[in-house]
């Protein structure tokens, strides 16, 4: 189909701006096209991947949505619990096993298994053993739906979606993390909330490892289409670094303040995940910053690295990499953030 010429340039002749904006995506997949039900698998049924199979469910996402976790009584408790409400939600097809293959054929597979850290348990032992669980795991799912777009959920999800791009042998495009997608919606939050605004009308993004390391991009936030730093030093208002600092520490404490208090996470995960799913099967082209395969953007270099960036996000999976606004001390940030997730990777031997 031909472009609509206001789609990519500013009239007849004009600039075409798409370059400029997205750096595209190397060695990807053409478009896959499909004119028929659309369905997704979740594994894990603990208290997250529940959350985002019911939040899918609710949103009328999918077709058929196939179940999958070790423990059968928990996972057919779980499918019969919802099946129950049918009279009350959209008309889905759900199956559940132990057994990889109901998930095939799956347009969307959505990853959140993973083993809990035990006490005193070093965090290099803990990925070491979630990586032993995701061998049994991505390669049924890669050859039950080898057309399909892989989103990784479990921790630590840069390293665990690099993990999975490296057993499933699928393009990068087509395995992705839901990163730091969650924390961005947390920094929107908190920035909505102090300016008494909608948080959809604040556009901020937290890049990165989805942890410790991760950074906030002060210097690109818009609140209403108006620069917010630029804004303050226009009008003078003072402001100190250290209180922008405090902001992003608290979204990077975020998921463990609510552990603290209810025990684990679920809902905001579930709605995360479930909006990435919508912009993804349903073609919205939306900005999320998500876990990509990150080398050569932003001057990450030394090896295959897997981190949060704004990238634009179709049918097809991961379409581009936003060329968002950065100062050198927020890329410097960003590559400090790369090798932290690169000393991890280089102990598992993959």
């Amino acid at each position: 189909m031909k472009k609509n010429v206001s789609s990519s340039s500013f009239g007849p002749g004009g600039l075409d701006l798409t370059s400029a904006f997205f750096k595209p995506i190397l060695n990807s997949d053409p478009p896959i096209p499909s004119n028929r039900c659309t369905k997704i698998s979740v594994v894990g049924v603990g208290n997250v991947g529940m959350a985002i199979a019911q939040t899918i469910l609710t949103q009328d996402l999918a077709d058929e949505i196939a179940l999958v976790d070790a423990n059968p009584d928990k996972l057919r408790g779980e499918m019969l619990d919802l099946q129950h409400a049918a009279a009350f939600l959209p008309r889905t097809r759900f199956t559940a096993s132990v057994d990889y293959d109901i998930t095939a054929g799956s347009d969307l597979c959505i990853v959140t298994a993973g083993a809990r850290q035990n006490p005193g348990e070093s965090r290099l032992n803990l990925l070491q053993r979630n990586v032993a669980i995701f061998r049994h795991i991505i390669p049924p799912l890669a050859m039950l739906s080898p057309n399909s777009i892989l989103l990784i959920v479990s921790n630590p999800v840069d390293v665990l979606t690099y993990v999975a791009w490296k057993l499933s042998g699928f393009p990068v495009n087509r395995v992705l993390g839901s990163g730091t997608n969650l924390d961005s919606s947390r920094f929107r939050f908190l920035i909505a909330d102090h300016l008494d605004v909608n948080a959809q009308d604040v556009q901020a993004f937290i890049v990165g490892e989805h942890g410790d390391s991760s950074v906030a991009l002060w210097s690109s936030i818009s609140v209403g289409g108006i620069p917010l730093l630029s804004f303050l030093e226009k009008q003078q208002i003072a402001y100190e670094k250290q209180n922008l600092e405090d902001i992003h520490q608290t979204v990077v404490g975020s998921a463990y303040e609510v552990i603290k208090l209810k025990g684990y996470t679920s809902w905001a995960i579930g709605y995360s995940v479930a909006n990435l799913a919508r912009t993804i099967l349903r073609d919205q082209r939306k900005i999320h910053p998500v876990t990509v395969l990150a080398r050569g953007f932003y001057g990450v270099e030394g090896g295959d690295v897997f981190l949060s960036l704004p990238a634009l996000l179709g049918r097809n999976g991961v379409v581009a990499v936003t060329n968002v606004h950065m100062t050198d001390e927020e890329a410097e940030k960003l590559q400090k953030s790369a090798k932290t997730i690169l000393e991890m990777q280089s102990q598992l031997g993959l």
